[in-house]
């Protein structure tokens, strides 16, 4: 009898770096993996707490474009579907089984859905450090361990940092 494949709902606010999907790929071992991803569309940027995260982590010029450029909801889905275009082709490059969506702004219904729909055995969120929400636990992994009833591992992308 053949084991089901492990269903994995993934969550990133940015197209998976290199090292992220060696990340994801290196929790499972061999074992062929089902991905689902989920790039939400920035469309409701709050400009105060972006500042606050990026003077926080000491990134003066990521700061300063936070007040001067802005961008229009058409703009950030553009952004979003290159993500997710970007994401699942590096998850099937490296063998994995990998589609997707872009979702809404706030992508905890849509993670709350997909998990259900998908019977999913575990969530993995990869976001740049947000020193705001994640020093008040505000941040999405905190509010998926709340919600959902699976594992929620959360990664800094481009790193092997646990959030």
């Amino acid at each position: 009898m053949l084991a089901a494949m492990p269903t994995i709902i993934l969550l990133t606010e940015e197209a998976l770096r290199p090292s992220d999907v060696t990340n994801i790929r290196t929790l499972h071992g061999d074992d062929q993996l089902d991905v689902t991803v989920l790039v939400p569309a920035d469309t409701e940027q709050n400009v105060i707490t972006e500042i606050i995260n990026h003077l926080s982590l000491f990134e003066l010029k990521e700061a300063w474009d936070a007040i001067t450029e802005r961008e229009d909801d058409d703009e950030a889905r553009q952004e979003a579907s290159e993500a997710l275009e970007q994401t699942v082709a590096a998850l099937e490059a490296a063998g994995l089984k990998a589609g997707g969506s872009v979702v809404d702004d706030d992508p905890l219904p849509a993670l709350t859905q997909a998990v259900t729909n998908a019977d999913a055995d575990e969530v993995i969120i990869v976001t740049r450090p947000h020193a705001v929400e994640d020093t008040f636990h505000a941040d999405w992994a905190s509010r998926a361990r709340e919600r959902l009833g699976v594992p929620v591992l959360h990664f800094y992308t481009g790193t092997n940092f646990l959030g």
